[in-house]
């Protein structure tokens, strides 16, 4: 792995598409213009994971991404967006290069159904379907291996990317206030750790008055 900078956006995910795009566009080209090789968006960072949110690929938001990327030469690392794929809902992370071009999509594979009496009921099987198979991309700088979310729960996924050559994994992630305090670093310093690889996740900024309110510390660890 050689070095490089990385840059992990946290920004608050309003109701409005128009403007969560606008502003990833804005902080994206913002952390190239400080040197940035590699920048990463959160997870559902353009609207909430529901059918009538959800584009194919390529489509708006995609579309911007790309042109950012290839604007500012950069790796962008899509957090996630609601992805339609013949009447099916994924929850999908888009890559592009700095040629503007769409390296990869990753489709989260781990569904989150947890049911927490008197603190959360959350069950993502209703509404999602799984991804089934690994996405990892080479860059001049390291090979990175992909997740999102609740995916960092399974060590074996780690494990694989890491036999297969990944030194870098990168996990947009949005826990929330339950399991995040508990949850959220430690296993992104296990991953890390156990592997000897750099974790990197990207959040959505904590906003108090929404439904579904993230934890947020995106965070960066190192073997």
């Amino acid at each position: 792995m050689s070095r490089f900078r990385l840059a992990v956006v946290q920004l608050f995910v309003t109701k409005s598409k128009a403007v969560n795009l606008s502003r990833a566009q804005e902080l994206a080209k913002e952390a190239a213009g400080q040197g940035a090789k590699f920048v990463v968006l959160p997870e559902s960072f353009v609207s909430d994971l529901v059918l009538k949110h959800a584009e194919k690929i390529p489509e708006e938001s995609t579309k911007v991404l790309s042109n950012v990327a290839k604007e500012c030469g950069i790796y962008l690392i899509g957090g996630s967006i609601a992805e339609e794929d013949g009447g099916k809902l994924f929850n999908t992370c888009p890559v592009f290069g700095p040629d503007g071009k769409l390296l990869l999509k990753y489709r989260k594979m781990h569904m989150y159904d947890v049911n927490i009496p008197g603190k959360i009921r959350f069950q993502e099987s209703k509404k999602l379907y799984p991804g089934n198979s690994l996405s990892m991309f080479e860059t001049s700088f390291c090979k990175v291996g992909l997740g999102i979310c609740y995916d960092m729960r399974f060590a074996e996924l780690a494990q694989i990317y890491t036999r297969k050559g990944c030194q870098l994994l990168v996990y947009p992630a949005s826990f929330n206030m339950i399991t995040g305090p508990v949850h959220w670093e430690l296993l992104q310093r296990a991953r890390a750790l156990d592997n000897q690889v750099y974790m990197v996740t990207a959040s959505p900024a904590r906003d108090e008055s929404a439904k579904y309110v993230p934890w947020g510390h995106s965070m960066v660890v190192n073997p």
